[in-house]
């Protein structure tokens, strides 16, 4: 990067998919195969949020269920929040996806012969169709395999979204989303990718907390390069933290799928007592943002390092039929899981926030789309319900497909190579680890399970002086993955706390002790890009 602009050519495609997780994927494979498709993942091919998903897909899919039950135990853990137009579609698109996936050669767990059928926290029906207890992995070698296959799709593995390019940052007319700037990882070049059509799908955020379920990749790149360049975002504050990962020193936040309560387990405080039916009617089976802070109110109390999950009433052959990765994870760390209560902390887990989107997946900015896990759509509302969002990817990839093929294409502009002529050398590249884990440290203590406006105000005032220190650092030092990730999770940040600090109730995962009422009204926080 010693030239005044990167010397590589534009590369052009129909469409620009950045994410190769379910909904990235998804959208690859069901777009025409005479479209030119390239997908940017900056990391390897099966590396993000997607392969970790443990519990499965809800959809209605026994005769004793229906669509109705399952919008309405969307909405009451939705908390008031969510779009109803929005959850219907969801819901009554959820069996077409899991038909879709069948088809992509998914075996997906049966008992006599039928789909077996889980129940996770929230849903009053068994409804969850899984894969044992892994999957998204299952469901990812399948999609994967067929992309790979693919002849008009493109793998960019090891490609990190830098920034999008737009019609107002080329000084032109409009407001539309041309393509945008990746580096490539290995060689340090920042190349330009053209296209009629931008898919963002990067996940989630959950590298902004010190404590999460989340892979390295989750550091919130969509949002952020979506909030750059001019769209809004929607309901940042309400991040969902998972009740039960596995507090061990080598787990490495190992998830222990809902699924496990929906079997019967049990939480137990050290003693051996159970508590979660003092906190809620239906125990166990709760939403997980009672849970969590059930969990988070318990070890404060009795000043507990973790809580216990216990599954060992049911026989050793039931639990490595229905949770053989749990179990075997479990027995590597010394816990037998059919003797043993399982040690288990909150973690964050799922953003229920982001950019915010209508029924087609596209964002306000025209040719630029955000499905997954990155895009607010309005069906988790306040709080998500246990596995709703791997079918949203699904649903939502078909319909930014539709719309895409609806649009056409339009030819884009010649675009300008990106500019290095300001760059110097950096030697100081560990103040990004000090600012990472500085980051993640104080919003893990001040904008966690439960906030203050007092938290708020000094996570906020710690962000300001982030940022500042890390604005510098961009405009003069070469681009790397880990100044790019920081400098996105700095602004994500931001995003969350700033939409906190403007909800005075709380509702479903965001719990204020300086507003703990419920307004009588609910209503989304949206935040525009300040010019």
């Amino acid at each position: 990067m010693t030239s005044p602009t990167s010397p590589t050519s534009p590369r052009s495609f129909d469409v620009l998919i950045v994410g190769s997780g379910l909904a990235g994927l998804s959208a690859a494979l069901l777009l025409p195969r005479t479209c030119s498709v390239a997908v940017l993942t900056k990391s390897h091919r099966c590396d993000g949020s997607s392969c970790w998903a443990q519990g499965g897909i809800a959809a209605v899919w026994d005769q004793n269920d229906s669509f109705d039950a399952h919008v309405q135990d969307t909405l009451i853990a939705g908390a008031g929040l969510c779009d109803p137009t929005v959850t219907r579609f969801v819901v009554e698109h959820a069996p077409h996806a899991i038909g879709w996936l069948q088809k992509m050669g998914v075996s997906f767990s049966e008992h006599d012969g039928k789909l077996h059928l889980g129940r996770e926290g929230g849903h009053s029906a068994r409804r969850i169709v899984h894969v044992t207890d892994a999957t998204g992995a299952a469901v990812q070698r399948s999609l994967m395999q067929a992309v790979l296959e693919a002849p008009n799709i493109t793998l960019c593995e090891q490609h990190t979204l830098v920034d999008l390019i737009t019609t107002r940052k080329l000084g032109l007319p409009g407001k539309r989303c041309l393509g945008l700037y990746a580096l490539d990882n290995a060689t340090g070049q920042v190349l330009t990718f053209a296209a009629s059509h931008t898919i963002l799908a990067t996940g989630g955020l959950g590298k902004v907390y010190l404590y999460t379920t989340n892979p390295d990749t989750a550091t919130g790149d969509g949002i952020a390069a979506a909030y750059r360049a001019g769209c809004r975002v929607q309901n940042m504050e309400f991040i969902q933290f998972h009740p039960t990962c596995l507090y061990h020193p080598h787990a490495k936040s190992f998830l222990i799928s809902e699924a496990v309560r929906g079997e019967g387990g049990k939480l137990l405080l050290p003693d051996g007592t159970r508590f979660m039916p003092r906190h809620d009617p239906r125990a166990e089976l709760a939403p997980r943002d009672i849970v969590a802070r059930a969990i988070d109110f318990e070890m404060k109390k009795g000043g507990h390092d973790c809580v216990y999950l216990d599954i060992s009433h049911q026989s050793e052959a039931f639990l490595i039929e229905h949770f053989p990765t749990i179990h075997q994870r479990c027995l590597e760390l010394g816990i037998d899981i059919a003797k043993q209560p399982i040690p288990v902390v909150p973690a964050a887990h799922y953003a229920c926030g982001g950019v915010a989107t209508d029924l087609d997946g596209k964002t306000p900015l025209q040719g630029l789309y955000a499905i997954g896990e990155m895009a607010c759509t309005g069906l988790h509302g306040a709080n998500r319900l246990a596995s709703n969002s791997l079918v949203e990817c699904m649903v939502f990839a078909q319909a930014a497909v539709e719309h895409i093929v609806r649009q056409g294409n339009r030819p884009v502009p010649a675009l300008p190579a990106w500019d290095v002529s300001q760059v110097s050398d950096a030697d100081e590249a560990v103040i990004l680890s000090h600012n990472w884990d500085e980051l993640r440290r104080f919003m893990w203590d001040y904008v966690g399970i439960v906030r203050t406006n007092k938290r708020l105000d000094r996570a906020q005032h710690r962000i300001a002086l982030l940022r500042s220190e890390i604005h510098e650092y961009y405009a003069h030092c070469p681009i790397t993955r880990d100044l790019l990730e920081v400098r996105n999770l700095v602004l994500v940040a931001e995003l969350i706390v700033r939409s906190a600090q403007q909800r005075h109730e709380s509702r479903g995962l965001h719990c204020s002790r300086d507003y703990p009422d419920l307004l009588p009204e609910a209503r989304p926080t949206i935040l525009a890009p300040r010019r």
